[in-house]
């Protein structure tokens, strides 16, 4: 899949758009949406927005304890063939902490409004796509960032 997703479908279209896309996994926007949500949104929002806030936090101690456990080189370094995005990271790739983040984000959403499982989640999984197309994850990293990101969540959201 990662020879697939990274060489195979390789288009101009899909280099910017996935490489802006990702961005939605990031720190910038999971911690400035989440925020925004938590003070400003109304109730019920207000409280997902908090829920998904504490989740985003959890998963991201979570993440960086997994990182080091494991230090997984990133598919770019380990393999010469794959073809890279303009922002290359040096720490470790698994898991992934874009996908963990936008799925934690979005479980306490979903769980308050279940329909807007139809966007979210397309959402969310585009995101895990883009950082495999932008050469950055192996499949299995963003296989394991949205499990992680969405039991984190799940946890959270029902312990709340």
């Amino acid at each position: 899949m990662l020879t697939w997703c990274n060489l195979k479908i390789r288009h101009s279209f899909l280099d910017r758009w996935l490489g802006i896309l990702t961005n939605l996994g990031g720190p910038i926007f999971t911690i400035a949406s989440t925020l925004l949500i938590s003070l400003f949104a109304p109730q019920p929002w207000k409280e997902a927005g908090w829920r998904s806030m504490a989740a985003l936090t959890v998963s991201h101690l979570i993440v960086a304890v997994v990182k080091k456990k494991f230090m997984r080189p990133r598919p770019y370094l380990a393999r010469p063939n794959i073809l890279t995005g303009r922002v290359l990271l040096k720490d470790y790739s698994f898991p992934s902490g874009h996908t963990t983040a936008i799925f934690s984000i979005v479980v306490p959403f979903i769980m308050l409004s279940p329909w807007l499982a139809l966007f979210l989640i397309p959402v969310a999984v585009t995101v895990a796509l883009s950082r495999i197309y932008l050469g950055l994850h192996y499949p299995s990293d963003c296989l394991a960032g949205g499990l992680l990101g969405s039991a984190t969540s799940l946890v959270v959201t029902l312990a709340w």
